[in-house]
């Protein structure tokens, strides 16, 4: 089974974040301010780290990206409207839901594969479905064949099932009512 996904939130107050960071250390993740990543292994999810911060530009925004990329989780305040924040958002929901206040938490019970699954996930469940490979998928995809089993990886736990087979079938039977 894969790690969970580390926790990603862009809030737009100190007070919130605060808020989620206490939360977040009472469930055994250690906090570090700043969006630097630390020397050593590239996968960072073991560490259970979560690096918070202002973002006050582009190039911080890029380096919250980075780090949440690597496994770390993140709590970035900024203002999720202007220019920054919305890159921000939108490049952080690639890699999987984006919390924007503090009382989000996980999915709830039987939401639909439109929550569950980050678009990626839902197009390369969508090709598997289609006939293709994964290795097929990935490249239609523009993503490396190991990012592909990844993001499969987190799809299936998403979906609670075991094999790559039962998240297209429980893609194509949530998908179903959406079409």
């Amino acid at each position: 089974m894969t790690a969970p996904d580390s926790p990603r939130y862009v809030l737009s107050s100190a007070v919130d974040a605060t808020t989620v960071l206490r939360r977040l250390a009472r469930s055994g993740w250690s906090t570090r301010e700043g969006f630097a990543l630390p020397d050593g292994g590239w996968d960072l999810r073991p560490a259970r780290v979560v690096l918070f911060g202002r973002v006050p530009d582009l190039d911080t925004a890029r380096l919250v990206l980075l780090a949440a990329a690597r496994g770390a989780g993140v709590v970035a305040i900024v203002d999720a409207g202007a220019d920054v924040g919305r890159a921000l958002v939108a490049d952080l929901d690639r890699l999987g839901p984006v919390h924007r206040d503090a009382d989000s938490g996980p999915e709830p019970v039987g939401a639909t594969v439109s929550t569950q699954l980050v678009p990626e996930q839902r197009a390369l469940l969508e090709r598997l479905a289609n006939g293709e490979t994964i290795a097929a998928a990935a490249a239609a995809e523009f993503l490396s064949l190991r990012t592909a089993n990844r993001r499969i990886a987190q799809a299936r736990e998403a979906l609670g099932v075991r094999t790559t087979r039962e998240a297209v079938l429980a893609y194509l039977r949530q998908r179903q009512p959406e079409q």
